[in-house]
């Protein structure tokens, strides 16, 4: 394990790392993997003998690319569509076939089943698989020729979609695409990256597939999918040492990616479900606190009907994007609890789907990101089972078994990435007490007031002048305790503004930030 040490003005060193295998160890996780393990993965054959591309399609001549972060190498898909007549679009996905290499019952089979997702904690990346696996031989990088599951669709000119057969493929990525560049080139912020330049075609290719982005785009916001933007700060390196932390735009790239997504996950759901296979299903159900929802609603002065209403909801957040898009993240936290976490379902041959509330889709499932989370190869077994014609590799009790596990292993990789944000914010506010900033309220209830600073983008618990703050209020705090060990940040409220957008305007004081040195 490599060392992230940050040195404080008073000595003290903190390894952020060694915090963040604490916090891996606290939620139930294995973040180191096993003899056994490393073992059995340097041990497996990654060449592609003739009897195993036995009926797969020979897909490499097509114009694949991939769009992830900069620094990802564990790449699940890749993309490609082509134009059709009376403009519709043809969209193809291939999914990593990670199921090749981790069969079931192996010992990294059940290590990756155990902690069932990658955690990303911004400090170090816990993966599920081994590095020559989910940075190897498993994954669709540039160049290399992968087996792959390939789903298609056709994506029609209202945004609608006609569910295509998967099926096995050989197939070759040829460019690897940042987010970052991408869609800021899409957005019209930035020239042409330099990436599509170089490759003929790419350039008209990833214009169609934003063409397509736009229609599935549009059609679910027809049906009332949620437009939801929650800040989630992460930690920037340099040398060891944290710099910064910094906010991920959702922007036109990963737009793209979540649209094809969707649509591919809903495609491979259908298709099981036609073949009368049970499923592990990815589920929002009715809002828990649809109640709360109508109340946060009624405090921007708006009208939600009293039952779920999907549609009425996305219309609100449309709205307050628009009106208000700096305090928006914060209101969409809001919504996000209010809705309840998403979880694993199983879902029996011809049982009525619980859908998606927050996607606006009936039929949705995980299973275009094999390589990160352990779902995506159940339902990648399920889907070859079909294929293959053979017994489904699960029983009913076992997919409902492993669904309520790895909704707790979600959840649990949440609480650790939460905590590591609240490490490193602290680390970097630790020689700031006594500084005033300026914030703004995400939370109040009798369980606590929290606030996110503007800048850095902190957040903490307000211990003192809480009284009669709302969420999405603009007030000034000022920073008592930074403890990077419990992940506590604490303020104390010494001036609220009055507010023109939020949910509700008020009088008070106002307090204009300053530095200050103890």
């Amino acid at each position: 394990m490599n060392t992230v040490i940050v040195y404080m003005n008073d000595h003290h060193d903190v390894d952020l790392k060694g915090i963040a295998w604490n916090a891996m160890g606290k939620y139930g996780f294995s973040p180191e993997f096993p003899h056994s393990v490393i073992r059995e993965v340097n041990a497996m054959d990654a060449r592609l003998s003739q009897k195993s591309l036995m009926d797969v399609r020979d897909m490499r001549s097509l114009l694949w690319s991939s769009i992830d972060n900069n620094d990802s190498l564990d790449l699940d898909q890749i993309e490609y569509c082509e134009r059709r007549p009376d403009d519709e679009i043809l969209v193809w996905i291939a999914i990593a076939d990670v199921d090749r290499y981790v069969r079931r019952q192996l010992q990294t089979d059940l290590h990756a089943a155990h902690n069932g997702t990658s955690v990303y904690t911004g400090i170090e990346t816990f993966p599920m698989l081994p590095d020559r696996l989910s940075k190897g031989i498993s994954s669709l990088l540039p160049g290399q020729d992968r087996m792959a599951i390939v789903i298609e669709y056709t994506v029609l000119p209202d945004g609608s979609t006609r569910h295509g057969e998967p099926y096995r493929a050989l197939v070759t990525n040829r460019a690897k695409l940042i987010y970052e560049e991408v869609g800021d080139w899409l957005e019209g912020t930035r020239g042409v990256p330099q990436t599509v330049r170089d490759i003929p075609g790419l350039d008209d290719q990833i214009r169609l597939q934003h063409e397509v982005t736009v229609r599935l785009q549009g059609y679910r916001r027809e049906q009332g999918a949620l437009v939801l933007n929650t800040v989630e700060a992460q930690p920037v390196v340099k040398g060891g040492v944290v710099r910064d932390l910094v906010i991920q735009r959702q922007n036109q790239a990963r737009c793209l990616i979540e649209e094809f997504m969707v649509a591919a996950n809903g495609t491979l759901v259908d298709y099981l479900g036609r073949a009368g296979v049970p499923m592990i299903q990815r589920v929002v159900r009715v809002p828990k606190n649809w109640d709360g929802i109508v109340v946060t609603a009624a405090r921007y002065h708006q009208s939600l009907p009293r039952n779920p209403d999907a549609k009425a909801l996305s219309k609100f957040l449309i709205r307050q994007k628009k009106a208000d898009p700096e305090r928006f993240p914060d209101l969409s936290l809001t919504i996000v609890k209010l809705l309840g976490a998403g979880e694993y379902m199983m879902l029996a041959p011809g049982s009525e789907p619980f859908g998606h509330f927050s996607l606006a889709v009936t039929d949705y499932t995980h299973a275009t990101a094999p390589n990160r989370r352990y779902v995506d190869i159940i339902n990648q077994r399920l889907l070859k089972s079909v294929l293959d014609r053979e017994p489904c590799p699960y029983t009913v009790d076992e997919l409902v078994s492993l669904s309520t596990w790895l909704t707790g292993r979600e959840k649990a990789s949440k609480k650790v990435e939460r905590f590591m944000r609240k490490a490193v914010a602290a680390v970097l506010l630790h020689d700031r007490i006594g500084e005033h900033f300026a914030a703004l309220v995400t939370g109040a209830s009798e369980k606590g007031t929290y606030v996110r600073l503007i800048s850095p983008p902190a957040e903490g618990r307000v211990l003192s002048g809480e009284g009669n703050l709302l969420v999405g209020q603009k007030i000034t705090v000022r920073l008592v305790r930074a403890d990077p060990y419990s992940g506590f940040i604490d303020f104390a409220c010494i001036g609220r503004e009055a507010s023109r957008t939020g949910p509700r305007a008020f009088s008070g004081h106002t307090v204009v930030p300053r530095r200050h040195t103890p």
